[in-house]
């Protein structure tokens, strides 16, 4: 029997937008522990520009060619031996290490979980990556508590929208920076305070705190460490942040890691149900086809926006949800 073609998305080489190529490939077959999904919607994550552009080859290693993406939500098309988590027909969403940017993809059970009724497709996209970040960011390597006050960069991005709404849903005091145009999108969020960081340094505005979540990089990074109080924490996403300098300020500064290769079932529930309960809410930038692919990756690059930005690969048809 031939195999079935899909359309999927592949890099060769690294390099800017137009090194995303839409192309034709054999579906792939579900090993053992993995689901076969049919990919509705999937999140177009900084890492995976970074990746494109070669900023992790130093890092991890790279195969090319290489499917991008890995923030995904679809319907399982079919499963792999010994599979009983989930069956065909279920919709899912969750984290996939084969490449999102594809018809279809495999992925491990134990790295998705059912999509609740309410949810879109678009909207599950945004979790793995943009939630499951902000929460292991806040609670897991800062280890932010109720009554403390957090400094979050980026407030309208992927990770910096979620990042807000769980801080206040833990009961600490946020304090976000944005553009202008997003100051009081932040705010609606539950920011506490909003810094346009083109009119305003941010270290001017914030006074001490417990924790920052540094989305940016850089110069933010130093100038971040500044406003934190003796035995508080900076989180970089991006970069080992200046551990000596953090050391004289009585700082602790660490890079963003998680115990679990991807987030777990267990954690992409937990956050699910928040959205379902009315705690915290999924907000999608804007939606591009898998052929302008391209594009979607060009605004990502330029770092500024609202909401993370979604590739909508397909349909969504039939399914089971949670």
């Amino acid at each position: 029997m031939p195999a079935v073609a899909m359309r999927t998305v592949r890099v060769y080489q690294y390099g800017g937008p137009k090194e995303l190529r839409l192309e034709q490939i054999p579906r792939p077959e579900p090993q053992a522990g993995e689901v076969l999904l049919r990919v509705i919607a999937a999140g177009v994550l900084p890492a995976d520009v970074k990746r494109r552009q070669g900023f992790f080859r130093g890092i991890h290693a790279t195969t090319f060619p290489y499917i991008p993406g890995s923030a995904v939500a679809g319907v399982v098309e079919a499963v792999g031996p010994d599979v009983t988590a989930f069956a065909p027909g279920d919709a899912v969403f969750g984290r996939t290490n084969n490449g999102a940017y594809a018809e279809y993809t495999t992925a491990a059970v134990e790295t998705l979980a059912l999509k609740p009724e309410t949810l879109s497709f678009a909207e599950a996209a945004t979790i793995s990556g943009g939630a499951t970040t902000a929460w292991t960011s806040l609670f897991d390597n800062g280890q932010l508590q109720a009554g403390q006050r957090a400094l979050i960069h980026g407030g309208a991005g992927g990770v910096g929208l979620y990042a807000v709404q769980l801080a206040r849903w833990k009961g600490a005091q946020v304090i976000a920076t944005a553009s202008g145009s997003n100051v009081e999108f932040v705010r609606s969020l539950g920011a506490d305070i909003v810094i346009d960081y083109t009119k305003t340094p941010f270290e001017e505005a914030t006074g001490a705190v417990d924790l920052v979540l540094d989305t940016v990089g850089g110069e933010v990074t130093e100038r971040s460490l500044r406003v934190i109080r003796r035995g508080g924490t900076l989180v970089s996403l991006l970069e080992e942040p200046p551990e000596e300098v953090a050391r004289a300020r009585g700082v602790r500064a660490i890079k963003n890691s998680v115990t679990f290769p991807y987030p777990p079932t267990a954690l992409l529930n937990s956050i699910a149900g928040l959205i379902v309960e009315g705690h915290i809410r999924a907000v999608v930038g804007p939606c591009f086809p898998l052929q302008e692919v391209q594009q979607a990756h060009a605004l990502c690059e330029t770092g500024h926006g609202r909401g993370r930005i979604v590739l909508m690969v397909a349909e969504a048809g039939m399914q089971r949800t949670g």
